[in-house]
């Protein structure tokens, strides 16, 4: 597993490119400079891991584009030592960004196969989360309340069981939309019975699933 000179320099273009679609938070750009994105991805595609682009990654998910990472944490306006929650584990890609930005990340899984692969190659570069196999519309509360909350797969609409989930003053967010493009939204828990919501632009996400396999 090398993460070389040349590949440092590919994260350093990728991070301009990114930051040239309008990313202003260098916490978060710092974060994908510094994170070997090509370890995450099936040797097919390898060469292809600093293009701002989605990739396969098997059992039918995508690792995300990497401006869709960096925007999606930039919403949540994450801080060190917060809790976050992120529902759709997948490559791990997402999971390790919020962990650099030292938060303490539980991430939430429905693809075993995923779940098993993951959980055992985040600890081996460095990234250390909490991992659970289930249901992501369930969330985990036995942890909750979280401070932050991301999803990353497509959803029909925000599940009631993570809005209960998340602290007052905390930020959710999660493309919703139920054919192939969803919105991405913002939701922010003003109180337990008032919640603002706000619109980020059109993004394309796998559909988050319930049953487990």
């Amino acid at each position: 597993m090398q993460d070389t000179f040349k590949h440092q320099g590919l994260r350093r273009k990728l991070v301009e490119k990114i930051r040239k679609k309008g990313i202003k938070d260098e916490t978060v750009l710092n974060a994908i400079s510094k994170i070997p994105r090509h370890l995450f991805m099936d040797n097919a595609f390898v060469h292809f891991a600093y293009e701002d682009k989605a990739f396969p990654i098997g059992a039918g998910q995508t690792i995300s584009q990497p401006f869709t990472v960096a925007l999606q944490t930039e919403l949540l306006e994450v801080k060190p030592y917060e809790k976050v929650l992120e529902i759709g584990t997948g490559s791990g890609y997402q999971a390790a960004v919020l962990a650099d930005m030292e938060t303490k990340v539980f991430t939430i899984e429905r693809k075993k196969n995923l779940f098993d692969k993951t959980k055992e190659f985040l600890p081996k570069i460095g990234y250390k989360c909490q991992f659970f196999y289930g249901d992501g519309y369930k969330g985990l509360a036995k942890f909750s309340p979280y401070d932050k909350i991301i999803i990353t797969c497509g959803a029909p609409k925000i599940p009631k069981d993570l809005i209960a989930q998340l602290k007052v003053g905390g930020k959710l967010v999660a493309p919703i939309g139920s054919d192939d493009i969803q919105e991405m939204h913002l939701l922010e828990k003003v109180s337990e019975a008032k919640n603002k919501i706000t619109i980020h632009g059109n993004f394309s996400f796998v559909p988050m699933l319930t049953n487990r396999n």
